[in-house]
């Protein structure tokens, strides 16, 4: 693992427990999972993501994919590591970001439980998208 992976892996551990809040993007009041990869990139150094327009449910991701391009996020090759940010899909229009954890599992923010939390490898959903911090 990298620095920039580790330092963002370590991040997203420290919201485990935040509340759920869409379009949050402070744990104190709530994350959604892009404001979790927000704080998360934030607390580590880099920049978050800009705003754009979306919903528990959408179709076109395609904003969302040019705002984890443009925050210096890159395709990851390979298997997954701490600090990785995953893209899956719960269902047919429900896109889902998730940052891998120091220890492997998987942090997000859940809107059914409301808060964010660590789920273990492997995961019930398809991995579609799978990006990594440069490394340092």
């Amino acid at each position: 693992m990298n620095a920039a992976g580790q330092a963002l892996a370590q991040a997203a551990a420290r919201c485990i427990g935040a509340p759920f809040r869409l379009h949050g993007r402070d744990p104190a009041s709530g994350v959604d999972c892009v404001g979790l990869l927000h704080v998360a990139l934030i607390a580590c150094g880099h920049p978050g993501l800009r705003h754009f327009a979306y919903a528990l449910r959408n179709t076109d991701i395609s904003d969302g994919l040019r705002a984890i391009a443009q925050a210096g996020l890159g395709n990851a090759h390979g298997g997954i590591r701490p600090g990785d940010v995953l893209l899956v899909r719960p269902g047919w229009t429900q896109a889902h970001l998730l940052i891998v954890g120091p220890g492997g599992d998987c942090i997000h923010a859940h809107a059914g439980l409301r808060r964010v939390v660590r789920t273990p490898a492997p995961l019930p959903w398809p991995v579609k998208r799978h990006w990594r911090l440069p490394t340092i």
